[in-house]
């Protein structure tokens, strides 16, 4: 059964990693849901391509966390392609999402994860100064460049759109 994080604490460890780094964007909070790229723009004021969406995928055994703009769509081939993996991708039930990120799913942040995943960030980010990417929450957002999310996250820039 999935247990819900306390919005409280997932947004706590998110500042607190953030607090670590040398940037410290601030997380904001909505009273509206931001489960979706589309949700997320609207309450942010912007267009759906600025929401860096946080995927967890299993392919094979393998979890991988993949963020891509708001309004892509992550190809599997590119993605295996860019792991070297075969076999069937799927995107990660809801307890796996929260054992592995530590978040729940429509609020997964791409760093501050409870359980270490490899980080892909799609280059489809690019085209913007600004991307917002969830922070812990269902109703949270923080605003972070596509370098500083590459630096934060220790991910690998890719093209998987």
């Amino acid at each position: 059964m999935l247990e819900v994080q306390p919005t409280v604490e997932a947004i706590a460890r998110v500042r607190r990693f953030l607090e670590e780094t040398p940037y410290r964007p601030e997380i904001i909070e909505f009273d509206e849901s931001t489960h979706t790229s589309e949700l997320a723009a609207r309450a942010v004021g912007v267009e759906v391509g600025q929401i860096a969406k946080s995927i967890l995928l299993i392919i094979g055994d393998q979890p991988v966390l993949v963020v891509t703009s708001g309004d892509m769509k992550v190809s599997q081939s590119k993605l295996k392609q860019v792991l070297g993996a075969s076999g069937k991708v799927k995107l990660a039930d809801p307890d796996t999402t929260m054992e592995l990120t530590g978040f729940p799913p429509g609020g997964v942040c791409p760093f501050a994860l409870k359980q270490p995943v490899p980080v892909l960030i799609d280059r489809s980010m690019e085209r913007f100064p600004v991307v917002y990417a969830a922070a812990g929450t269902p109703r949270s957002a923080v605003p972070v460049s596509v370098a500083q999310l590459l630096d934060i996250t220790g991910g690998t820039l890719c093209d998987l759109a």
